[in-house]
């Protein structure tokens, strides 16, 4: 009777982690390929079936990535086991993509007290569903703007991946090759993880201090230590603009010298550069929320609507009006 006892035990450990990835419609194909490729060599490398999993999504049946391509479905949203790994991958108008259903099958299996991830977009249906509240987070940097207008309860961070407590996220792209080489590392050990990225061929393994994006000098092509301070303080203020002569003067400048390196550099003014930034992140708005016109020129630090539909029109071609309604018309094609 012992002997069969321990029998038992053995087998339960051998037993493969579960993981249950949800497709959401037009969800984004390479994050969720990465993370499932990694379970896939994990068990290859290791000789061993260390990990299984399955491919649900609502209504079941087959189910769109945001290339266009098909996938069949395993199931419905089946109720998961309390050992299960769930996966929610998320990608292009996540909005819409978390239907009613979706909400509240997220929340009734949150209390179960399972791990619950989400790749690329996916951090903004465990947001609404209430399930990131308190909860340290990450999502693609494109969705930064309308989250953190949306979601106050949450701390969000520009990480590759954050693991806080039983909540994962991603930024999307290769993040879930990053996440998923460090749940390997946790639960099998670091040699099995190095071996899954040398057959990955994926030679810089990211950890959750890693930023999503480039630095400034990277992203705009200049090594400029104070080109990249002045930059930076646009960014963190967006809402209430800081005018060239205090930036300026942040970095022991003269305005003169700051406009100077703007034109070197980046063929515009300092005015123009921030103007930009703004009206970038009032676009990502206008697209990805529900905030009012006269609120998104408010966040983004436009002191009157019409003063922001007049940058905006200059800058691209329509107002920020029919920028929303075309950007509506072409989802509901």
């Amino acid at each position: 009777m012992q002997r069969h006892h321990a029998k038992d035990i053995e087998k339960s450990r051998a037993a493969p982690r579960r993981f249950v990835f949800v497709l959401l419609n037009e969800f984004t194909l390479l994050s969720f390929a990465a993370a499932i490729d990694c379970l896939r060599i994990a068990n290859q490398m290791s000789g061993e079936d260390l990990y299984s999993w399955r491919i649900i999504g609502e209504g079941g049946g087959t189910i769109s990535c945001s290339t266009g391509t098909v996938f069949t479905l395993d199931s419905d949203l089946d109720e998961l086991h309390r050992d299960d790994t769930m996966i929610l991958c998320g990608g292009r108008d996540v909005q819409a993509a978390t239907t009613k259903r979706i909400l509240n099958w997220l929340r009734r299996e949150a209390r179960r007290g399972i791990i619950m991830g989400g790749l690329c977009t996916a951090a903004f249906s465990l947001a609404k569903a209430g399930l990131l509240d308190g909860k340290r987070a990450t999502i693609h940097w494109e969705n930064h703007d309308s989250f953190t207008e949306e979601f106050l309860e949450v701390e969000l961070t520009k990480s590759v991946f954050v693991k806080d407590g039983n909540r994962w996220t991603t930024a999307g792209g290769t993040s879930s090759i990053d996440l998923f080489l460090q749940i390997i590392a946790d639960q099998q050990g670091e040699e099995l993880a190095n071996a899954v990225a040398d057959q990955q061929i994926y030679s810089s393994i990211r950890t959750d201090q890693d930023t999503q994006r480039m630095s400034i000098p990277t992203r705009i092509g200049v090594r400029h230590p104070k080109l990249s301070r002045v930059i930076q303080a646009m960014e963190l203020n967006i809402e209430e603009p800081i005018s060239p002569s205090i930036l300026a003067k942040d970095v022991g400048m003269s305005t003169r010298q700051l406009e100077r390196l703007f034109r070197r550099y980046l063929n515009r003014s300092p005015k123009r550069y921030y103007m930009e930034l703004r009206l970038q992140k009032a676009r990502n708005l206008l697209m990805q929320t529900d905030m009012s016109v006269i609120n998104v020129a408010l966040a983004c630090g436009f002191a009157s609507p019409s003063h922001f539909s007049k940058c905006y029109r200059a800058h691209y071609d329509t107002t920020p009006y029919r920028e929303r309604g075309a950007h509506a018309a072409r989802l509901s094609v």
